[in-house]
């Protein structure tokens, strides 16, 4: 069994994470940590789901068995476990959540002293640890060795310190009506303090978790209430975090959501005019729209795409020297001021750009046609690798002479294959697109 998918553990709980398995992954982490420890702390921090207590006990057992000292901080954003991980001096960091999946699931997610999420080599250290029963036994500790757990619940001041200091000092949010949906989930309590604190009027929805409705028709993925809302309270902006904060999706004042590549285009391009942007080039993924590389490449700005998730984003930021960068699903990442994709960073950048340049959200954060885009999810029973399935290679040339770009993965996190296609001609991709889906429907789920 694979334990790792593209960020960190995940699954359903009870399941397949179970208490077991979390105290398993902790151990093997910490065992990994501890050759490289200089502090021999390790932070814990989660979203609002109810299985968050069971894995979280799991972790801390697990991780004290071996003698290392844990920092509980309890429900926090995900880009927060990251800032706080380094600003702490931890050795790690140890975020309990499955972002924007529903309650039944949960997951963990790593980061190391320096707060970055770690590469596939590392977690293959890990899963190796964690299957050699050898290891996990002589690592246990005893007597005056085994460590000690605490819990702090202070440090969220850190966090909207630092979020704060991501908001030019020239300028406020006072005369701002912004609408917030928190999904009931990591952030509902940080996100309206610090818009709040810069000056803002705040109308904050889906804000009571109560473990079991994080998502649940709210947030990022669920856009209906808080576009309704933004035009009920004729606000100027409003934002939809996912469960666990690291996403955003941005709703203009006409209640019309803006499309992650079109926002980060306005973004890309609005940092480059005002000196902000390092590198000469913005990174996305090949998700991303055409529309988004015709666009920065106007405006003498490259493009690079990386595979999907803010890690391989990151990855190529940081060989670029670029410190900006995101997914068109609202992973979004400054990596001035966050170690990973972080929803509020993003919010108040958006909302600096349309304070600056004195532009409504319709106007400002729409700066290009899209290309005619479809994505379809397609449930599998098997994940057949796709080089083995026999006429694919047929069907993906024919698109290509036909001027259709293609992306089919299979999700690392459900039993999903996703499609995605695009081109100029939408009567022409969709028509492909139902003979794509027929075909892998049948290949797959035969």
């Amino acid at each position: 069994m694979k334990l790792f998918g593209t960020d960190g553990v995940r699954g359903e709980a009870g399941t397949f994470l179970t208490a077991t398995l979390a105290m398993r992954v902790a151990m093997a982490a910490g065992i990994y940590f501890k050759a490289h420890s200089k502090t021999n702390k390790i932070l814990v921090g989660k979203d609002t789901r109810r299985s968050g207590y069971m894995i979280e006990n799991a972790i801390v057992s697990g991780l004290t068995a071996i003698g290392y000292d844990v920092i509980q901080i309890g429900p926090m954003p995900t880009p927060a476990i990251a800032f706080i991980t380094e600003n702490m001096r931890c050795d790690a960091g140890i975020m309990i959540s499955a972002s924007h999946n529903s309650f039944e699931d949960n997951g963990i997610k790593f980061f190391d002293s320096c707060g970055d999420k770690l590469p596939e080599s590392v977690e293959e250290e890990i899963e190796k640890i964690y299957y050699n029963e050898e290891m996990l036994l002589d690592a246990q500790t005893n007597g005056k060795n085994i460590g000690k757990a605490k819990r702090i619940d202070d440090v969220i001041g850190r966090y909207i310190v630092q979020l704060k200091n991501s908001f030019p000092r020239d300028i406020s949010l006072k005369n701002m009506r912004i609408v917030l949906d928190t999904a009931n989930g990591a952030a509902y309590m940080v996100g309206p303090t610090v818009l709040e604190e810069l000056g803002a009027e705040v109308v904050v929805i889906h804000n009571k978790p109560d473990g079991f409705n994080i998502n649940e028709d709210c947030g990022a993925l669920h856009t209906k209430d808080l576009c309704e809302s933004v035009v009920k309270y004729r606000a100027d902006l409003g934002i939809a975090l996912d469960g666990d904060a690291d996403r955003v999706v941005v709703v203009d004042e006409n209640g019309e959501v803006v499309d992650g590549d079109q926002l980060l285009g306005a973004l890309g391009v609005y940092m480059s005019q005002n000196g902000l942007l390092k590198g000469g080039a913005v990174v996305s993924t090949v998700m991303s729209n055409q529309g988004l590389e015709e666009y920065v490449n106007k405006n003498s700005l490259k493009l690079f795409r990386s595979d999907v998730g803010d890690k391989n984003v990151l990855e190529i930021m940081k060989r670029e020297n670029i410190n900006f960068g995101g997914e068109q699903s609202g992973h979004v990442v400054f990596s001035d001021f966050a170690k990973t994709g972080d929803g509020l960073v993003c919010a108040l950048q958006v909302l600096a750009l349309l304070i600056k340049t004195k532009q409504r959200a319709s106007k400002a954060l729409r700066p290009f046609e899209l290309y005619p885009q479809k994505l379809v999810n397609i449930n599998v029973k098997v994940k057949k690798p796709l080089q083995s399935i026999d006429g694919l290679e047929v069907k993906l040339k024919e698109l290509e002479e036909n001027g259709i770009r293609h992306l089919i993965r299979y999700s690392g996190t459900e039993n999903k294959l996703r499609v995605l296609l695009e081109a100029k001609d939408a009567k022409k991709m969709n028509s492909y697109m139902q003979d794509l889906v027929a075909f892998f429907q049948k290949v797959l789920n035969a």
